[in-house]
């Protein structure tokens, strides 16, 4: 495990008062969006409190082409997982702690949620977050999404969009986000401005756009929450630590919103009194509610890879440099995609030369990721201590049905047909890894899924429910079981995972709160489109 990097002795902000109406803890993507929105009101006052500092000053959080500058870097916490008993065990899992979270380091690939994938949250019991409902608030996110324009699509990239459509036997779709879709390939969506490639990063469009200098709105920069403060069964504040390890109280009126994202959400809840019993226990915590479900149901998209040694030299354009992809069905009854594929113009190989590939200086690869996995994980602490990094066990490929390691499979042998198709085709010497050699279902599997990554979507462990079930941690309106005025805001709070990149789903999930939380406290709704 590796213990946070960045120095908060350099993160300055002012004081937050010690009582507000609204206590959001975590100024990630879901907590720029809460704090912003619920601001709005200028009856109530709002504190966002976060870990780091501002990426204001950061230009690397700016430009949506510096990405990966901002990965393994001082303000990622890298969490590992456990030893993996069927995926790979090598898994650096990003959580970015600065004004934005993940917003500010990941490709912003947005998609529009599926009505496949709502409709199994209220089968699992999420009553009202049905397509009919969720999806107008997507219309309502203030952050710009847009298809890569002209001038950013590089031509490589539509030369393995082509062969894909036709090898697949996919549509090619010029935008995704205007209609209902199953299958295609294509340039993504993605949230910058072509202009300047400014990425759409939650912190700037909801914070600096506008909120930052609400009066009612109040940031607390390099503030590490320690716990949730619980009297008489009601949220009512937090313990948070300054960088001179001075501990504060802040204190709630009305509620304490938690949205630390699907790793250190739980944990906060843990460490606070809320979660499975054995768990507090073994980590010298008292219990305030035994939540079996905090922690559980861990999900995330694995992603495989194949690599070709190749031809040429390929222009350097782009928005992003993982601007585009396709997106398959395996089975023919499903109602999302199976697979999900991007076509990198950079491979990242590392998984697979440290098991054992030489790759040549001249390469392209293709990443299938699984959609829909079916395998479950967990997080949990083992300390109350705020620094110390919670556990992890994706547990990735443990379904019993082996359903995620066969579209793994699926991924891998899609990838191959793409290659043989011109005009991809024309870019490549030969493949290289998993390799020739590799063919059967069983040699494909062991490679890839000793070889896979995450595509950092980590996700579900907080999930809401019905009454009914035991392991649902929140109500469907995102209220901890067992405790009032608290709730969770992110990409923790989903049932299931979607079947493609999460960011607009939890935008839109933080949309809905926001609006949740206004009309259970005698506030209205923001305006459409505000």
């Amino acid at each position: 495990m590796v213990r946070w990097r960045y120095e908060r002795t350099t993160v300055t902000s002012p004081e937050a008062p010690p009582l507000v109406d609204y206590l959001v803890l975590g100024g990630g993507t879901a907590g720029c969006i809460v704090a912003s929105r619920l601001s709005e009101d200028p009856e109530v006052t709002v504190s966002l409190v976060e870990a780091g500092p501002s990426d204001a000053d950061e230009p690397r959080a700016h430009r949506i082409q510096r990405w990966p500058e901002m990965l393994e870097g001082e303000y990622d916490l890298d969490y590992r997982s456990v030893p993996q008993e069927r995926g790979n065990s090598f898994i650096r899992q990003a959580r970015l702690r600065i004004l934005g979270g993940c917003s500010t380091a990941n490709t912003m690939i947005t998609w529009r949620p599926f009505r496949g994938d709502l409709d199994e949250w209220v089968a699992f019991g999420a009553d009202g977050w049905d397509y009919e409902t969720v999806n107008p608030y997507f219309d309502r996110l203030r952050a710009p999404v847009t298809p890569i324009p002209p001038q950013d699509r590089n031509p490589y990239l539509r030369d393995v969009i082509d062969a894909a459509a036709a090898a697949l036997d996919l549509p090619v779709r010029e935008s995704w986000n205007d209609t209902e879709f199953r299958t295609g390939a294509g340039y993504f969506e993605i949230g910058y401005d072509p202009a300047t490639n400014h990425r759409s990063s939650a912190s700037s469009t909801y914070i600096r756009g506008g909120a930052a200098d609400r009066e009612n709105l109040h940031l607390l920069l390099g503030a590490l929450v320690e716990r949730v403060i619980v009297e008489d069964g009601r949220a009512v504040g937090a313990v948070v630590r300054r960088a001179d390890g001075r501990l504060r109280e802040l204190r709630a009126r009305r509620e304490v919103v938690v949205c630390c994202g699907a790793i250190d959400s739980p944990a906060l809840l843990m460490r606070s009194g809320i979660g499975p019993r054995a768990v507090l226990a073994a980590a010298g915590i008292d219990v305030l509610v035994d939540l079996p479900g905090v922690g559980e149901n861990l999900q995330d998209h694995a992603e495989g890879l194949v690599i070709w040694e190749a031809t040429g030299e390929r222009p350097s354009t782009r928005a992003t440099g993982w601007d585009a992809g396709y997106v398959a069905i395996v089975d023919e009854d499903s109602v999302v995609p199976d697979v999900s594929t991007h076509i990198p113009l950079e491979t990242w190989g590392v998984n697979a030369e440290r098991y054992g590939a030489v790759l040549p200086d001249n390469n392209v690869s293709l990443v299938p990721n699984v959609g829909k996995p079916r395998s479950r994980g967990r997080v949990w602490i083992t300390s109350p201590d705020p620094e110390a990094p919670p556990s992890i066990d994706y547990r990735y490929f443990t379904d019993p049905d082996g359903h995620d390691e066969r579209m793994l499979v699926a991924g891998a042998r899609l990838a191959r047909r793409v290659a043989e198709q011109e005009p991809f085709a024309s870019h490549l010497v030969r493949e290289v890894f998993p390799g020739p050699d590799v063919q059967t279902d069983a040699e494909l599997s062991a490679v890839l899924r000793a070889t896979h990554q995450t595509v950092y979507h980590v996700s579900c462990t907080c999930k809401m429910g019905a009454d009914d079930d035991p392991m649902a941690v929140l109500d469907p309106h995102l209220r901890v079981r067992g405790i009032d005025g608290l709730r969770v805001v992110d990409a923790s709070v989903f049932p299931t995972i979607p079947a493609l990149n999460p960011v607009g789903l939890v935008m839109t999930v933080a949309e809905r709160a926001a609006d949740l939380i206004r009309g259970e406290n005698g506030a209205g709704s923001s305006p459409a489109g505000g």
